[in-house]
Formats: structure tokens, sequence, C-alpha cells
């Protein structure tokens, strides 16, 4: 299945993709969901395909599509996380993954715009599989972790890098306002039942940026939920964005930003494309 978050009139939706239209189920599951995280926090996914059938549907173009999770209890990166970036960072590769946070208002859906700041030219692209938590759970097992995963997603982990290089500390630069894309949808975890079998590519106006695969991830994930949930536990809903190649805007020379005008793309098989123009912050 493919499940996607909206916006409406009375706040964010959630729907099946079924083609070229959604089927709506905000209302089939009022009172006990009231968006796809909370469909996944409910135990709720096995009924989304005999709730689809009676459900209105939309054209999928029409709608203003929102981070598959908009209101995520945490979103957590892996940094680091493939041996091309780690070299081109002129880092030494760590025995535990680096990871930081994302919030929420740092995300934006699929078509909409990332918006580089006006505090900074030095916006940078980051092309992600990520992973979205759908059975909670703390001390998860690596050979069990799999099982913890409601779905997959692609993510452009947008960052501004003159304030990531402020400090030691990567999250300045990491989680500026609708600076991330999300989407363009969650496709369920039964569709990709091995995630480290897929290709990942960005694009920069067309130009590929980025290329790998994913069994080319230093700490898989099974081993990334193993660690972060013995830190604190997982939660329905969560994000985990996994790490990204070698290829970044910041490592090319000259530096290749993302600028106003462009459009982002991030393709990842078996899941989709999510694309993303970039526009200036606008004045204040």
């Amino acid at each position: 299945m493919k499940l996607v978050s909206f916006e409406t009139t009375k706040g964010p939706g959630f729907g099946l993709v079924q083609g070229e239209q959604v089927a709506d189920l905000t209302g089939a599951f009022a009172g006990r969901a009231s968006s796809l995280r909370g469909l996944l926090a409910a135990g709720l996914l096995a009924e989304v395909e005999a709730a689809a059938k009676a459900a209105p549907k939309m054209p999928f173009d029409s709608l203003k599509l929102l981070p598959v999770i908009p209101d995520p209890d945490k979103i957590i990166c892996i940094g680091l996380n493939y041996l091309d970036h780690v070299a081109e960072t002129g880092r030494a590769q760590t025995p535990n993954p680096a990871f930081f946070a994302r919030f929420p208002a740092s995300q934006v859906g699929h078509g909409q715009p990332l918006v580089r700041p006006r505090v900074s030219t030095d916006f940078d692209y980051e092309g992600e599989l990520a992973l979205v938590i759908g059975t909670g759970g703390r001390h998860i097992k690596p050979e069990d972790a799999l099982r913890h995963v409601a779905g997959y997603s692609c993510y452009n982990e947008g960052s501004i890098r003159d304030w990531q290089r402020h400090t030691t500390q990567f999250t300045a630069g990491k989680t500026f306002a609708s600076t991330g894309g999300f989407g363009p949808w969650l496709v369920t975890a039964d569709e990709i039942p091995d995630p480290s079998k897929l290709t990942l590519e960005t694009r920069l106006n067309g130009q590929v940026v980025q290329h790998t695969t994913t069994d080319l991830l230093i700490t898989p994930i099974p081993q990334i939920l193993a660690y972060v949930s013995a830190i604190l536990p997982l939660l329905p809903g969560d994000v985990i964005v996994t790490g990204t190649p070698g290829g970044v805007g910041m490592k090319r020379t000259p530096p290749l930003w993302m600028k106003p005008g462009d459009v982002a793309e991030v393709e990842i098989s078996g899941i989709g494309i999510l694309r993303n123009p970039v526009v200036e912050e606008a004045a204040a």
C-alpha cells in the first residue's frame, strides 16, 4: 500500500493511493485515528483497504501533500552512514552511528517548496531512505527490528552547511524551517521485505548528483533500530532517516548549492520520486 498525508480545510488528512486517485480515509477512521501516525499507533493498517472501498476519492494531483508523517514524536537522522560520504567529508568512520534530530516544522511534503533561508546560500541536498516505525519498542533486537517498521519513504535532508559548521553539533544547520522534503508517500513494509536491496538517486535539475544502493549502508537498518531503541523507546510514527551517500554539494568544486528556481528529486526503487522546487525565504 501507498499511504499519504495531505492538507484539508479541517487539518491534516490521510489516504490510500489508488492509481491516479487517493481514497480519503480521514472520515473512515474518525474517532479512532486523526492522522497517519494515529492510524499506525492504533494498529489499524489491516483495515485500510476495506475502508478505502467506500471512501470518497480525490485526484492525487489535486492534493497539497504534507510530510508523510506530519506530527512525529521524533525524527532521528543518521549521519556519515555511507563510506563514500565519510571519505568526502574527511572524517573517520566511527564504531557507532552518528545521529542528530530534526523537528517537524523543518519538513515539507512532495511537491511543496524547499525554502532557502535568507541567512545563507549554502543550501545542500542529501537524498536518503527514510523509515517509519509501525510498532514501538525499547531495546529492539536486530533480528526483530524490521517487524517494527511500518514502511519506507524518500527524504531530502536539506542542510544549511555554514550553520551546520558553527559548532561541532550538526543540529543548527539541519533543521531550518521547510528545508527537508519527505514523501511522496509511505510504501508499506510488506512491499519492501528487504530494504538493503534498494537503489537511491538524487537529481538536481535533472542532473544525477548522488547514486547508491542501500546495501552500502555502514550501519544497516536493523542495527540502527537496535542502537536508537537502547537510548529511548521508539513509538509508532517515529521517523528515522538513514544517511546520505557521497556526492553532496558542499564537497564539489565549486560547491553545488540548491538555489531558488531549482528542482530537487530523490528517487528510490520500489518507492517512487520525491520532487520539490526550491524557493527563497520570503522577506519579513
